[in-house]
């Protein structure tokens, strides 16, 4: 997890351009470059790094005596970098795993580049040989990356868009700032003047379709056939290797448990695998909530079954409160569900960056979306209509959950990794008949549940735990944050401020207190950059008005049984 910038055709000072650039030095702590491109005197890269791998050889913009025309920013993990290397011979230079973007490129152009990842990843590559710039996502937005363009040419480029809103630039005062879009690579060439201009954006990976990197790696060979137990032995066996990868790293891992399936599945399986890698140190797991809260009690009971060195981090209404204004800076959007997950997530990062030496850690992010695991599923009109909702929610994470996961932990220099969006376990996933993926006998994620019953890995009542979205869970079911939230903005916005809400945003325009309080506090950091978030998460196939599991009929009636 590193942070990157860079731009083309400045027709500002850079040394005072280079400024927006520290904007984002949370995202690496260790070290900060800013080079020059020879021979350009308008371009430049900018790199905050965190040392995951390869201490010594690992800042950037990475660049190897045998391609001295190629220039490379990176954040991410390319976790088959070594099979790779093993099987196309290239020679590296350094242990740096995104080094190999350069001898795929050389090998085999862009396309093929990126197609062959197997990570997660953001990059802008330059070649000053065939004069052009390549910009690339990986397929989920795991790694964020954000551009501004204009139309004489200037190009801007960088992991958070805090980075680029300052910038200037002699014919634009606004600069129009957008996320670039995840599973897309995009093709610009490079002028003599060093501006560039957009020759295509393409996409080049569905979350369907098996990426083509899986005709390379080690895992065993999958059975054929959708039988059940032949779907659940593949299921294991991907997740596994999942996890696996991951643990390519130099620094001390650690991971978020809040005590549901998701986070419980990763810690387990985690665990299992440290242990077999004969990791010296023990896994820190790690718990977010308030007095009673439903997780802290939950996680507890995962963490003593699997036996990991256990942290729980309590916290109170007021310090909830008051990181409001720091989360919704960081997180670089207003979208109320988002937000109110984005505490927990902050607060607990913030601890484990203070008091432990964890910088790489595990989460269960993406699992909802993959396998269906939103209490309003149950009322999807068909396992078709399922199908649909799951892939539009993967293809929107860059927008919520992918980001709060993201900004929330770069903020105190950590490092997350996702094995639920791994490329081989999602696209399996995803290619199973959809009456499989729906929810079952009123219990949803019934597939990954049945999955790991005999696998011991978790107590039963854990693995069969019903939803609890993650800001619910922290709290007590008596007062949950959502409302605690709603009753400290009753305060905040007056009823007259609604009555001129229309006006004052006509643009995703709030509907409550408490999405008004979070969209005035948006306006201040970033002003005129509403349409960062395109619409707000909310349940389908349901009349809610309010974005929390706890509000919907299914959970209600389960809390009263």
């Amino acid at each position: 997890m590193c942070g990157i910038w860079a731009l083309f055709g400045s027709d500002d000072c850079l040394s005072v351009q280079c400024l927006s650039a520290m904007k984002i030095a949370h995202r690496g702590p260790d070290a900060f470059r800013f080079e020059n491109v020879n021979g350009y005197t308008n371009c430049c890269f900018g790199f905050h790094r965190l040392a995951v791998v390869d201490p010594l050889f690992g800042m950037q913009p990475i660049r190897v005596r045998k391609y001295p025309y190629l220039w490379l920013c990176y954040n991410g993990e390319i976790y088959n970098h070594r099979a790779l290397q093993q099987r196309f011979e290239f020679e590296y230079q350094t242990n740096v795993d995104g080094e190999v973007i350069l001898h795929l490129y050389d090998k085999a152009g862009i396309e093929q580049t990126v197609c062959m990842l197997d990570g997660v990843f953001a990059f802008i590559l330059l070649d000053t040989a065939n004069k052009k710039v390549f910009l690339g996502r990986d397929t989920y937005g795991v790694r964020p990356l954000f551009k501004a363009m204009t139309d004489d040419g200037f190009l801007a480029v960088c992991s958070e868009a805090k980075g680029l809103v300052s910038l200037k630039h002699s014919t634009t005062p606004f600069l129009k700032v957008e996320p670039f879009l995840p599973g897309h690579y995009e093709v610009l060439d490079l002028k003599p003047n060093g501006k560039v201009a957009s020759v295509e954006m393409v996409k080049y990976h569905h979350c369907r379709d098996e990426p083509l990197h899986a005709l390379y790696d080690s895992v065993e060979k999958l059975f054929p056939g959708f039988e059940l137990e032949t779907v659940k032995n593949n299921l294991r066996i991907l997740f596994d290797n999942a996890v696996r990868k991951r643990l390519m790293t130099d620094r001390r891992i650690g991971c978020l448990l809040s005590g549901g399936l998701d986070s419980s599945l990763v810690a387990a399986c985690l665990l299992k695998q440290l242990k077999e890698a004969q990791v010296q140190y023990p896994l820190q797991t790690f718990a977010i909530g308030m007095e009673d809260s439903p997780d802290l009690l939950a996680a507890r009971k995962v963490a003593n079954y699997i036996g990991s060195e256990h942290h729980e981090v309590l916290f109170n209404s007021e310090e909830g409160i008051q990181a409001l204004d720091e989360v919704i800076f960081s997180l670089e959007t207003y979208d109320i569900t988002t937000v109110r997950a984005s505490v927990g997530m902050y607060l607990i990062s913030k601890y484990i960056r203070k008091n432990t030496d964890s910088v790489v850690i595990f989460s269960g992010e993406g699992s909802d979306e993959l396998t269906q695991g939103y209490i309003y599923f149950h009322k999807a009109p068909s396992p078709e209509k399922a199908e649909e909702e799951s892939e539009r929610l993967l293809k929107e994470l860059y927008l919520f959950d992918v980001l709060r996961a993201d900004r929330t932990t770069a903020a105190h220099g950590l490092e997350l990794r996702v094995p639920f969006l791994d490329h081989r376990f999602s696209s399996y996933y995803l290619s199973l008949p959809p009456e499989m993926r729906i929810p079952k006998n009123g219990i949803e994620k019934h597939l990954l549940r049945e999955t790991f019953e005999d696998s011991n890995l978790l107590p039963k009542e854990i693995l069969w735990r019903p939803k609890e979205a993650f800001s619910d869970g922290i709290t007590s079911v008596k007062n949950s944050w959502f409302k605690i939230l709603q009753d400290y903005v009753e305060h905040q916005v007056d009823d007259a401020m609604m009555a001129m809400a229309a006006q004052k945003f006509p643009f995703n325009t709030p509907k409550t207190k408490e999405g008004y309080y979070y969209r005035q506090i948006f306006e201040r950091h970033y002003p005129g950059r509403a349409d960062w978030l395109t619409h707000y998460w909310m349940p389908r196939w349901t009349n809610a008005t309010d974005p929390s599991a706890r509000t919907l009929t299914h959970y209600k009636s389960a809390a009263k049984a």
